[in-house]
């Protein structure tokens, strides 16, 4: 779980947990100080109508208590958002997501954690 919730460079952020961490490089790394920053599905909030980031869903894998969202958004790239099972969206939907500021995490360009 320590390498889960810290981990300490881009190899473990990306190979611990499933599904892996969503890595985003750019302006939007850049805002938070960082050369690539990464957060965890759970941690992306999901509303139809505002947020940080505009994104489409390309597949929505409804689960039961889970849905796996899949989605391209512009600027942030593909992401993979994990959200309440009875949400309501669909192939094709706009959507808005917001990460948890509390669980980003920040690498540097040498890809070590911040």
């Amino acid at each position: 779980m320590d390498l889960y919730k810290s981990p300490k460079n881009l190899f473990v952020a990306g190979f611990i947990g499933s599904p892996k961490m969503n890595l985003i490089e750019g302006a939007p790394a850049a805002k938070f100080g960082a050369t690539t920053i990464g957060i965890r599905p759970e941690h992306l909030g999901v509303s139809t109508n505002a947020g940080e980031w505009k994104a489409t869903v390309g597949v929505a894998e409804h689960l039961g208590s889970d849905t796996f969202l899949h989605v391209q958004s512009d600027g942030v790239g593909p992401l993979t958002v994990r959200a309440d099972g009875e949400i309501g969206v669909h192939h094709g939907d706009t959507i808005w997501l917001t990460p948890d500021a509390a669980k980003i995490h920040r690498f540097g360009s040498d890809g070590k954690a911040l």
